[in-house]
């Protein structure tokens, strides 16, 4: 008996210095390497403008093998349907419309100290809308300057559109700028550019390839920090040019869909993806790929009011309308998240995402401390990323109080909520009062019906959760315009020509 105790101790004894020495091994901490981050955003793409998000006639391999590196996502919005303020939303965090940046204004000269509140409008309008910013507050601490606090170089390259030179990306947290301007597009997409910011260098040199040319060099030179490269193109904005060859190519094509049949377009996403291509070769011969996120993002939809030879640029079906409208076609856009050995390889997300969650999802995988003083509306990916957790929030929102008459926009704001959006459109009612009209987007994505009528209590529920929220940002609204006659016929649906002699291409 006590030579059988005498083992059990013996047994427990080792079996305990085992349990010990696995334990020590297993809160073995290794030390936390801060991952670079590149944000690769294309103008104006939409969210069919790529074969693995449903195109036939647009070639883009590597966007699909993008696409087969991490998670692409289904449901991702843009927080406006138009350039500067998801711009805007995507460095502060924040809902555009909290700092009254809610239309493409970033060209126009700086307005600080001009009332934006609603007074009149031309008389067609129902209602007067209320001005917009032209220009990203310097107040707002952006997520360059929240990144550099942790070691960070920051590169911006490409569009920027978010005001004059006072508020260009040197004054925003980036210690490079390479391309970053006030203008909207480029003023050409082959050399002479007319950029301050981006000498030119070769004759007739294509702006998408040069501006890759400008990353991969940032790469080679910066690969032994860490880094953030915020790399916008400018493709495939306005003015519609594109390589002979690949224009060519395209025009001996056709869409087996019969809806995106736009040559010069084909070109334009072709050369665009080919500098995404050029980018991930070098990530992998520098051997950055490892520890490098990388976000593929277009800042709202694709362009279907502008006529090139009389096309539209692009065709964004099964969605409604295009950029500039707060229909599905001008906000719903296409986003893959690579982060290899976090994020599962080839997936794929449901879970609806906007631009505002890309600041916060930064600073976290980063562990990078956040500025107490930078209000954050959006919510971090990470666990949505990695575990496929879904995100806790109830909604997404959108305020775009503004008439574009090129894309058949009305002053209007949208609430996503489950499968569900309502749009609530000012003055488009009887007598000019606001119209609610409400979408099941799971089985009606191409919002053709109405069913407000049939779900009274719902179309309540959200008509007050969107109330609260532009309430709650501060959100300027229209009103009904004082010198309004129904008489004059209304500009919506008017569209721009772009006859390709005016844009040459090489």
């Amino acid at each position: 008996m006590k030579s059988l105790l005498k083992k059990s101790i013996f047994v427990f004894v080792v079996s305990g210095l085992f349990l010990i020495q696995s334990c020590k091994e297993k809160v073995t901490v290794t030390e936390f390497k801060k991952p670079n981050i590149i944000f690769f955003m294309v103008d104006d793409m939409g969210w069919v403008d790529s074969e693995i998000y449903g195109s036939t006639y647009y070639e883009t391999p590597n966007i699909n093998r993008l696409a087969k590196m991490g998670k692409r996502f289904t449901r991702a919005y843009a927080a406006n349907a138009l350039c500067s303020p998801t711009r805007a939303s995507i460095l502060s965090g924040k809902h555009p419309g909290r700092f009254s940046l809610t239309t493409p204004a970033g060209h126009l000269p700086p307005n600080p100290n001009v009332s934006l509140a609603a007074k009149k409008g031309a008389p067609w309008m129902k209602m007067a809308c209320p001005g917009s910013r032209t220009f990203m507050p310097l107040e707002e601490f952006t997520i360059a300057e929240a990144l550099k606090t942790n070691g960070y170089t920051t590169t911006h390259i490409g569009k920027w559109h978010l005001g004059h030179e006072e508020y260009w990306p040197e004054k925003q947290g980036f210690d490079i700028n390479i391309g970053g301007g006030h203008h909207p597009g480029p003023p050409n997409f082959f050399s002479p550019y007319d950029i301050s910011t981006l000498p030119d260098k070769k004759d007739k040199e294509y702006i998408t390839d040069r501006i890759t040319d400008e990353a991969l060099a940032f790469l080679e030179n910066h690969q032994n920090e860490s880094f953030f490269l915020n790399f916008w193109q400018f493709a495939v904005h306005a003015p519609y040019q594109a390589p002979l060859d690949l224009i060519a190519k395209y025009e001996a094509k056709s869409d087996p869909r019969g809806k995106q049949d736009n040559a010069i377009m084909g070109g334009m996403i072709e050369s665009m993806d080919q500098s995404l291509g050029r980018m991930l070769d070098k990530l992998e011969e520098l051997k950055l790929m490892e520890n490098t996120i990388i976000v593929f993002f277009s800042d709202n939809g694709g362009n279907m009011y502008d006529v090139v030879n009389g096309e539209f640029p692009t065709n964004n079906y099964p969605l409604s309308y295009g950029k500039g409208n707060i229909h599905e076609g001008g906000i719903r856009v296409p986003c893959i998240v690579v982060w290899n050995d976090e994020i599962e390889a080839n997936s794929v997300s449901d879970e609806m995402i906007q631009s505002i969650d890309f600041y916060p999802t930064f600073l976290e995988v980063t562990q990078t401390e956040a500025n107490p003083n930078q209000l954050l509306d959006g919510v971090s990916l990470v666990e949505t990323l990695k575990n496929n957790k879904p995100l806790e929030r109830e909604a997404i929102f959108s305020h775009f109080p503004h008439y574009m008459p090129v894309t058949h926009n009305v002053p209007s704001t949208a609430v996503w909520y489950n499968d569900y959006k309502l749009i609530k459109e000012y003055g488009e009612g009887e007598n000019r009062s606001d119209a609610l009209k409400l979408f099941d987007l799971k089985n009606d994505i191409g919002e053709t019906t109405d069913i407000s009528s049939e779900h009274s209590e719902l179309v309540a529920k959200l008509s007050k959760m969107l109330e609260d929220h532009v309430s709650e940002i501060g959100g300027l609204l229209p009103i009904k315009n004082p010198v309004y006659d129904p008489k004059v016929p209304s500009k919506l649906g008017k569209t721009h020509e772009f006859p390709i002699d005016k844009y040459p291409s090489y």
